[in-house]
């Protein structure tokens, strides 16, 4: 008998909803985030699986397990440049546990394939600076290249709300 893991993916379901939000609250606490509360966790559900989906959730099982063990969202940009879409990974996270099993390197799989067969221009994601394991995996691994001349910004609810009242004034 071979002791080889068995990986499956599958597309989130309503079934599967409260394992995912406690996959999404596990990555949180590894990255020390507050994790999403209900209202948030709420929104997440909807967003993947309501009748607008925002976001495309896969999830990751080991062998027979019920319980999902990693998960990755996705959602679709835009390149004006190549004029093609571009396929962003704003999530992957697997369990302490299934780590080093082979299940993030499926989930990296399955996005590129995804990417692939939708005829996108390219794949992105971002990584935290202090996750030196990740990075080795997406640059070493897989051959993915770090932007250096590109910076991320962002703004928060509170910071949009700054500005359009700065500017209503």
């Amino acid at each position: 008998m071979s002791s080889a893991l068995q990986i499956g993916l599958r597309l989130l379901t309503r079934e599967q909803a409260p394992a995912f939000c406690q996959l999404v609250i596990a990555l949180a606490e590894f990255e020390k985030l507050p994790p999403p509360d209900e209202t948030a966790q709420a929104r997440l559900v909807e967003d993947a699986l309501g009748a607008k989906p925002r976001i495309e959730v896969w999830l990751a099982f080991v062998n027979e397990d019920t319980s999902p063990c990693g998960y990755m969202i996705l959602v679709e940009t835009y390149s004006s440049f190549l004029a093609l879409p571009t396929l962003y990974l704003e999530d992957l996270f697997v369990l302490p546990e299934r780590r080093k099993a082979g299940v993030g390197g499926t989930l990296l799989k399955k996005v590129v394939s995804l990417a692939h067969e939708r005829g996108c221009g390219r794949v992105e994601w971002t990584a935290l600076d202090w996750n030196v394991n990740a990075q080795q995996v997406y640059e070493q691994r897989i051959g993915a290249k770090r932007m250096s001349e590109w910076l991320l910004y962002r703004m928060t609810r509170n910071d949009m709300q700054r500005l359009l009242d700065r500017d209503a004034s």
